[in-house]
């Protein structure tokens, strides 16, 4: 009989965690088509809430200077307002230039794609000049990067929004932390984690923003004076870029390669590559895990999984904001208990973390 009833409380438990994992599945489907849905009125909130974030240092550098929380809030706010509308200023013509000039370039692209085909074959490599546009488009990385300067611009073109948001989340950064002191307490656990949380999302977005900058600033004035066409926007997709480990870098030195190819022919392409890969050397894999440390790493099919998964979901904007957001994640979760081991899953090197 004792036999018979534990296999009953087993056969039971196994139907309860099986329909309980169902349960999740179907909330994890419905939640990612709500996202999906949502994208309009989310990802305008997300890029505020990501340029927030990276106002943060700045506010709280004003806030240790002494400066009032309200006066520190509202000379954070200009200068973002003053960033933004610089690079407005700026970028609009290049993105406007750029915009108008890609069915020129594919079409020369295309006529270098078919006098490679042509080589290749008097070389007694049999390839259709169709089947090679079929599998090789050089165009379509063009359209990418269109696609995602315009799906930017449609973002941005909703400023008042973007604006608003970050108004209210510096404000509300700013007395954030004294609301959780009244709440729960100076010492209590939950202030410490969260001021621990604070301190650790901080770091990583200023050391991944000057990192960026400087990568943005090197391509930038690189490519000017090789002589491709909108430096300047090829700058800021470099430092745009460089907020995704690996592959960002290899996804911004595309455009610029292929005008340089287009314009100048191999030589200067090889050069522009160059620039890029010595770049990506120098400042991603040599200074900035110095800057940041092993801890605050992502493994690279993390990194991968989530762009491909945010950029279905929120589009190119969606594949800007994917490893940002998940390294947050990731620092949150670091800071509890029960769920510390999907941290561990998604970092880089976790036997390597620090206690």
């Amino acid at each position: 009989m004792m036999r018979g009833r534990e296999h009953v409380v087993e056969s039971t438990g196994a139907q309860q965690t099986g329909a309980k994992f169902l349960v999740v599945a179907a909330s994890l489907v419905i939640l990612v088509a709500g996202l999906k849905a949502a994208a309009g009125l989310l990802v305008p909130f997300l890029i505020s809430l990501f340029l927030a974030l990276i106002s943060l240092p700045l506010m709280n550098w004003l806030q240790a200077h002494r400066v009032p929380s309200g006066i520190a809030a509202l000379l954070t706010i200009l200068a973002d307002v003053f960033v933004l509308l610089a690079l407005a200023l700026a970028v609009g013509g290049s993105i406007q230039g750029f915009t108008e000039a890609v069915p020129r370039y594919q079409a020369r692209l295309q006529e270098l794609a078919v006098s490679g085909v042509a080589w290749l074959r008097a070389q007694g490599i049999d390839i259709s000049p169709e089947a090679t546009r079929d599998l090789f488009d050089p165009g379509i990385a063009l359209d990418l990067v269109t696609r995602t300067l315009r799906g930017a611009a449609a973002v941005l073109s909703n400023l008042l929004l973007v604006f608003l948001t970050i108004v209210f989340i510096l404000f509300e950064a700013a007395g954030f932390p004294h609301k959780l002191e009244v709440a729960f307490g100076r010492h209590a656990r939950g202030s410490e984690r969260f001021a621990t949380i604070r301190r650790e999302v901080q770091r990583y977005l200023a050391i991944k923003t000057l990192v960026s900058l400087a990568t943005g600033l090197i391509v930038g004035i690189a490519v000017w004076l090789i002589g491709v066409d909108f430096p300047l926007l090829w700058g800021l997709l470099a430092f745009a870029m460089n907020y995704i480990p690996a592959l960002g870098s290899i996804l911004a030195a595309v455009p610029p390669v292929l005008l340089a190819l287009v314009k100048f022919g191999p030589g200067r392409a090889m050069i522009v590559a160059l620039v890029f890969l010595s770049v990506n050397v120098l400042l991603g894999n040599l200074l900035e895990p110095q800057l940041m440390g092993r801890r605050l790493g992502l493994s690279t099919l993390v990194v991968f999984l989530s762009l491909v998964f945010w950029g279905w979901v929120w589009g190119p904007v969606g594949m800007l904001l994917s490893v940002p957001l998940t390294m947050i994640v990731k620092i949150m979760l670091e800071n509890t208990e029960d769920l510390r081991w999907i941290a561990v899953m998604l970092d880089a090197n976790p036997r390597e973390r620090e206690s």
